[in-house]
Parts: C-alpha cells; sequence; structure tokens
C-alpha cells in the first residue's frame, strides 16, 4: 500500500485468534471471515499460538496461518483482533498497522483502549452495552455487525411436522443442561439427541435438517433458524422463548443469547416453551433470518469498517509513542494478578502429581513395574511435559 493510498482491491488482514484448532465460536467467526476475504481478492493471514486441526483446514483453502509473527515478511493493511493478548502481541509487532477489536459475548474478555485500536465490534447490543457501560469505550468507536449464518451451507430444509418428534441439543456446553430437555422432552414423546463439545461434529448443516426441534443460543441458533427448525434459546444459564416471529427483532439485536435466558432452568420452563411449537410460524421465523443474517452481508460491512479505520488512521495526527507505552504498561499491569494465580495452581498441581508418584512407588506391586523399561520411558516422558507445563525444577 502507498503512502496515504487506501487499499481497495487487495487488503492485507491479519486476523488474530487465540487458537484455531476446535469448532468453537470465535474460531468458525475466523474461519467465514478469512475465507470470504480471500473470494473476494483480499489476503487473510490468521495469526493464533495455538493451531489444530482448523487450522490445517484453513490452510487447504489457501489461507496463510502462523503461530510465529515474525514469519509475515510484510506488514499487514488492519489487524483484526479478537481477544486481547494475541492482538496487543500484533500491535506491538507491527508499530505502524491500525486495529480493530471484535468482542464476541457477554464474558468477553475485558478489551484494552489502545491508541490504534480504533473501532470496537460488537456481535449484539448486550455486548454493546458492557463497551459502553463498564469498559469505558467512547460511543464514537462502537459498531455493532450482528451475528450471521453461512446460507449457502445451512440451506432451508423440509417443511416441520404438525407435532415435534426429534430435538437436538446443539451446544458446546449442551451437556450441562441435556437432563433437563431430556426430562422435558420424555413428556412429549420427543426423543433428544446432542452435538457439540466433545461431541462436535464437523458438518453440522448435514445433521440439523433430521430434527424438527434445536434448543441452542447465538450463533448456533441461527443456523438452526436458517434450516428451518423450531429452536428454543437455552443455556445452563436459563431457558429463554420458543423463537417466533413475534418476539424476531428483539432476539436477533440479542444474538439470541444470555439476555434472552429469562427462566431459571428447568423441565418445566422447557415444556412452557414446547407448547409454543407452531411449524407455520418456524417457517416464517426461517424466511426471516435467512433475509437479515447472511455472512455476504455481514463481511460486507466489516470490510467497510476495515477501509473507515485505514483512512481514519491515515489521516488522523500521529500521537507519538509515550500513550502507546501507557497502553502497554496498564495491559501489563492488568496480567499480573493472572499470571501470579497461573502460576500458583501450575505449582499446585505440579506438587500434588510428585507426592501421588512418590506414593504410588511405596507399593510393592508397583515398585515392581516401575522397574520395566517401557514403564521407566512413560515415567521420563510424564515427567518432561509436568516441566514444560509448570516451568518448575523436578
Amino acid at each position: 500500500m502507498a503512502g496515504g493510498e487506501i487499499p481497495d482491491l487487495d487488503m492485507r488482514v491479519l486476523i488474530t485468534n487465540n487458537r484455531l484448532a476446535q469448532r468453537t465460536g470465535s474460531e468458525l467467526y475466523v474461519w467465514d471471515l478469512a475465507t470470504r476475504l480471500l473470494d473476494r481478492g483480499h489476503t487473510p493471514v490468521v495469526y493464533s499460538p495455538e493451531l489444530g486441526p482448523l487450522a490445517m483446514v484453513l490452510r487447504e483453502r489457501t489461507v496463510p496461518v502462523t503461530e510465529d509473527l515474525r514469519t509475515i515478511s510484510t506488514r499487514p493493511d488492519i489487524i483484526h483482533g479478537q481477544q486481547t493478548h494475541e492482538m496487543m502481541t500484533a500491535l506491538l509487532h507491527f508499530p505502524a498497522v491500525p486495529g480493530i477489536r471484535f468482542c464476541h459475548g457477554w464474558v468477553d474478555e475485558p478489551v484494552l483502549e489502545f491508541p490504534r485500536i480504533l473501532r470496537y465490534v460488537a456481535v449484539d447490543e448486550t455486548t454493546r452495552d458492557r463497551l459502553l457501560f463498564e469498559w469505558g469505550i467512547p460511543e464514537n468507536k462502537i459498531e455493532v455487525v450482528l451475528n450471521f449464518a453461512d446460507l449457502i451451507k445451512f440451506k432451508a430444509g423440509d417443511p416441520l411436522p404438525q407435532r415435534p418428534r426429534r430435538a437436538l441439543v446443539f451446544s458446546n456446553y449442551g451437556r450441562q443442561y441435556l437432563w433437563a430437555v431430556r426430562e422435558a422432552c420424555a413428556q412429549m414423546n420427543i426423543t433428544v439427541d446432542a452435538v457439540g463439545g466433545t461431541a462436535a461434529v464437523a458438518q453440522p448443516e448435514s445433521l440439523l435438517g433430521k430434527y424438527d426441534l434445536v434448543f441452542a443460543r447465538g450463533r448456533s441458533a441461527i443456523e438452526s433458524l436458517a434450516m428451518g427448525r423450531a429452536v428454543v434459546l437455552c443455556d445452563s444459564a436459563g431457558v429463554g422463548p420458543m423463537v417466533t416471529s413475534a418476539e424476531f427483532d428483539r432476539l436477533r439485536v440479542l444474538n439470541f443469547g444470555c439476555r434472552t435466558f429469562r427462566e431459571p432452568l428447568s423441565p418445566q420452563a422447557i415444556l412452557h416453551e414446547l407448547s409454543r411449537y407452531d411449524p407455520t410460524d418456524a417457517a416464517e421465523v426461517s424466511r426471516r433470518i435467512r433475509a437479515a443474517a447472511g455472512a455476504d452481508v455481514a463481511v460486507e460491512t466489516i470490510i467497510g469498517l476495515y477501509q473507515c479505520v485505514i483512512s481514519e488512521h491515515l489521516n488522523q495526527a500521529r500521537l507519538g509513542v509515550e500513550p502507546e507505552f501507557r497502553a502497554v504498561s496498564l495491559y501489563l499491569k492488568s496480567l499480573e494478578g493472572r499470571l501470579k494465580t497461573a502460576q500458583g495452581a501450575k505449582a499446585a498441581l505440579y506438587v500434588f502429581l510428585r507426592s501421588l508418584y512418590r506414593c504410588c512407588g511405596r507399593l510393592p506391586g508397583l515398585r515392581l513395574l516401575a522397574r520395566s523399561k517401557r514403564a521407566m520411558l512413560l515415567a521420563r516422558y510424564i515427567k518432561w511435559r509436568l516441566l514444560r507445563i509448570t516451568g518448575l525444577p523436578s
């Protein structure tokens, strides 16, 4: 990018995330965003200190992925940060590049005010309120880009039956409230399955169409609604409403999330929502979510924000390094308590495991087993792993 020129067709976008391994919310957001930026002629690069299977799949789509910023030999035009630590790492590595911070929920970690972070983007009104009233971000720096779904993958399914027969708990944390869903559904002769977390599926779009009811929240709820399923908003924190056309607008701006959970978790609360099942209304809700929550529209909005931030950064007066140093100092101060807590927890784990190892060594049978070559190699490996985890001496 030439000095003073705003990139148009080919923006280099560095996306940061704390990990890129599993099918969780922010990781899938990175996938959807990066692949669509690539399809539009931009150059996305993803940085994460923890890579896994999802990173490999993203590489197969020819999106560059790295766990070391030193491998990036040319500076990006903008940094899209999903969490504070990784974004700060990128901002300090590329000192002349502006940033935009995305916040994905009420329980997201606190954001950091930093001179080159020119916009803070919330995925719903709930998160916007926290940015504005708890984290002190000026209103003119806050934008809301509502969550979205891939409408090509999550196609509208077959019409729903008059009475629901099959239900799915679709959440990485569904095991925490599965008992209540099963107890409620049993009273209506509805069978219940669960996916997510340890039972994650790579292609949920091939599964959702087999169910009439889905218990979900956030992005999972949006994807289920896009396929024409009846959705009850639910989480271990409580039970929300069945998503109906009458409440659609209110629930949409809340990302079908935690602010909608108005009843304590119980089979009775779930039963009440099941009584509101209406296949005709579910079809209307699906039509509306498909009109409002497509990924392509959201990505175009994000690209517009990138260009706005780059233009603003080019035209603003240079503030020097002092404001950035002060912001970094405050960030390091905020880490102090967490580092001490983490070190204490690691030390306690190490002491416990070492004591357990020594106690087991006093048992005659285990002592004999421990002399085998395989057991000695295993013990050596475990000791090496402990030292890597804790950083403590043996």
